[in-house]
């Protein structure tokens, strides 16, 4: 039996690839790989490394309490039943979960997922068909963009946070789904959420609100951008990653109890895809009640990302974009951005390296993603190779920092707010 698994891989192996993969993968190599560098693998890091690339804002992975709650529902349930969620009856850790989170949100009822990614493509896909037409922020997460395109919709992207934007759209295109982030990812900016669900309702459009990044961050306890702006009964769903505050795996589609069950019941994701584990739900509810109760860790977290913003700042990096705890180094093409991971990461300090399809061509960037464990030495670290390395990595060529130079000459102090 052995052998004849062995003998199966080594033949799959010598499998000829037709030339329409032959080609993609060459186009990768071409545009990844440069000079015998990967764009995407850097250095590994030593154990002095300053890690700024983990979504876990709060640090909150090796919380005592929440491993404690998962390890017992794991010895008490094991795996438990493994089934697609729609053969889901009853109370449970995670239908506990569920309620709580909506509440918390100030909505009804959610729905959990097996990621962000799966609870936005599975939201847009059943919300929108190829006659709606889908206002996309243009910096919005590619899991919604992933949505309409699934949904066979229309995509009609809008201009960053700009409302104007968004309603000259929907005068052309009529009635349909209003797309945004409440943080986004890349920039670190913050949904003008107000004004969007101003223009939107004028026009009895459908709103959704990814809250990945800002749920457990933003609000009195964490609620989220939606409720702590006042606008819950006033948004039609919002979505989460739980891979972000929560720290843990799995997505959410948050919203009025007879919407969220219709999503359980229409998303292909959601119908296709086996439930949550009992231990994974264990550990949301009770990383839900940290969330809202150890508000120390989320002001921690905005003195830092204050910190680090305003010193880079000074030292003329264009991060003005960023409202949050999502600070970037907008360098520019691939060739620079290598150039700037390697200077940040030859001496201890490591980000996410973003580029195209996740941001747009010729826009790529180092993210520094903050939390609240971060200490004021490696914050101070940071900033002083951030100091040191401008010269080498050209940053005063930069088109970002152009830009930023631009706007303080011409005196655009609305640009340059930093929150």
């Amino acid at each position: 039996m052995l052998k004849r698994l062995l003998h199966s891989v080594q033949s799959h192996h010598g499998a000829v690839d037709p030339p329409f993969l032959t080609d993609r993968v060459a186009r990768y190599r071409a545009r990844i790989e440069r000079n015998g560098a990967h764009l995407l693998r850097g250095r590994i890091p030593g154990p002095e490394a300053i890690m700024l690339v983990s979504n876990d804002y709060l640090a909150l992975a090796h919380h005592p309490t929440i491993i404690e709650a998962q390890v017992q529902a794991l010895h008490t349930h094991g795996h438990g039943l493994l089934r697609s969620d729609v053969f889901r009856h009853g109370m449970s850790f995670l239908r506990d979960f569920e309620l709580r989170l909506a509440r918390f949100m100030e909505m009804e009822d959610a729905a959990v997922c097996q990621s962000g990614w799966c609870a936005n493509v599975g939201l847009i896909q059943s919300i929108a068909n190829p006659d709606t037409p889908v206002y996309l922020d243009m910096y919005a997460h590619a899991s919604l963009w992933e949505g309409t395109k699934s949904a066979g919709a229309n995509a009609r992207p809008f201009k960053h946070n700009d409302s104007q934007s968004l309603e000259k759209l929907i005068k052309r295109h009529g009635q349909g789904v209003v797309v945004v982030d409440a943080i986004y990812s890349t920039s670190g900016s913050v949904c003008p959420l107000k004004e969007i669900v101003e223009v939107a309702e004028r026009y009895g459009c459908l709103i959704v609100v990814d809250e990945s990044h800002s749920l457990g961050v933003i609000g009195k306890h964490g609620e989220g951008l939606t409720a702590a702006s006042g606008l819950a009964r006033r948004i039609h769903f919002c979505t989460a990653s739980l891979s972000k505050t929560f720290a843990s795996r799995g997505g959410v589609v948050v919203g009025s109890a007879a919407n969220t069950e219709y999503f359980q019941y229409e998303s292909l994701p959601a119908i296709f895809s086996s439930g949550i584990l009992p231990h994974e739900a264990a550990g949301f509810l009770t990383t839900l009640a940290v969330i809202a109760a150890e508000n120390g860790r989320r002001e921690q977290l905005r003195t830092n990302a204050d910190y680090l913003r305003h010193a880079l700042s000074e030292l003329d990096y264009n991060v003005d974009d960023s409202q949050s705890q999502i600070i970037s180094l907008v360098s520019g093409s691939e060739a620079q951005t290598l150039l700037l991971r390697d200077a940040l990461e030859a001496r201890g300090v490591f980000g996410s390296v973003f580029c195209w399809p996740a941001t747009a061509k010729n826009h790529a960037l180092v993210r520094f993603s903050i939390n609240s464990a971060l200490s004021r030495e490696e914050l101070d670290r940071t900033i002083q190779v951030c100091r040191d390395i401008r010269e080498e990595v050209a940053m005063y060529d930069w088109a970002s920092t152009r830009k930023r130079q631009l706007k303080l000459f011409l005196g655009d102090e609305d640009t340059l707010v930093l929150n």
